[in-house]
């Protein structure tokens, strides 16, 4: 019986090698191969402060109109010039050349690897502060992300330029927005990759307030990975489904209608 057991293992260990990743991991993360990334956060230069102060500050003189202005700017982005925003337009200029050199500044190295699990599900498992991604289970049925916050489902894909905070990128994205009654939770995932498909992304965002509007729960985290030298990573359609098969129909035998019936019209009396 003890001569069974490495037997068996090695079974299950082939069957998982076996196994093919859904679609949203092609050309980005290889079943059951671990793979070394970063956790980090983007910085521009420390100069660029002295700006977003002035920023702030004109901020709170006109917080309806700069709520409004902010919300209808690409999200990520920098704000678009305006003379309400404290800075005139050389200051504007020097802000926007100092947040076009932005770096990813590493804070932590984790490892992912890309697990099969039961029932036809997929888990994502890292170390580290990435560690609560290992209990967040993707479902390729249903294309969802299951959390012990809810079910995260999948909204328009992610394409942003090179003046977004990560840079140019490409992704997929999962949401859920719930309300208990005691709060409101904000839940975020996203895989994809940068426009040199040199490394690749997952970024996870957490939050939760409540009735009272206090934060109870904030967490971000921003993960680079590197992708396998020739790997080709595209964006998968959203709620992909397998063609349908066509049959063919036997043809349909003509029906004879049947003659039409005259009706003599009726003459109506006038009064």
């Amino acid at each position: 019986m003890k001569y069974l057991v490495p037997i068996v293992a090695c079974s299950f260990i082939s069957h998982l090698s076996a196994a093919e990743a859904p679609k949203i991991f092609a050309g980005l993360l290889q079943p059951n191969v671990a793979v070394k990334g970063q956790i980090g956060a983007v910085m521009p230069p420390l100069e660029i402060e002295k700006f977003v102060r002035k920023v702030e500050i004109s901020a709170r003189k006109e917080p309806k109109w700069f709520r409004e202005f902010s919300a209808q700017s690409k999200p990520g982005e920098p704000l678009p010039f305006d003379e309400r925003l404290g800075l005139t337009k050389s200051e504007y200029d020097e802000y926007i050349a100092m947040w076009a050199k932005r770096e990813f500044k590493p804070t932590e190295e984790v490892t992912l690897l890309l697990r099969p699990g039961s029932g036809d599900t997929w888990t994502l498992n890292a170390t580290g502060k990435a560690s609560n991604l290992s209990i967040i289970h993707y479902h390729p049925k249903d294309d969802v992300f299951r959390s012990p916050n809810g079910e995260m489902k999948r909204i328009e894909n992610i394409k942003t330029d090179a003046s977004s905070v990560l840079g140019e990128w490409s992704g997929m994205e999962w949401k859920l927005e719930d309300d208990t009654g005691l709060g409101k939770i904000k839940e975020n995932l996203a895989i994809g990759f940068f426009a040199d498909a040199k490394h690749g992304l997952v970024v996870y965002r957490a939050q939760e307030i409540s009735t009272e509007g206090k934060r109870l729960l904030d967490q971000s985290l921003i993960i680079r990975f590197p992708l396998a030298k020739g790997a080709k990573p595209e964006l998968a359609k959203i709620n992909e489904k397998p063609a349908e098969k066509t049959v063919d129909k036997p043809a349909e035998k003509p029906v004879d209608k049947p003659a039409p019936v005259k009706v003599k019209p009726k003459i109506v009396p006038q009064p």
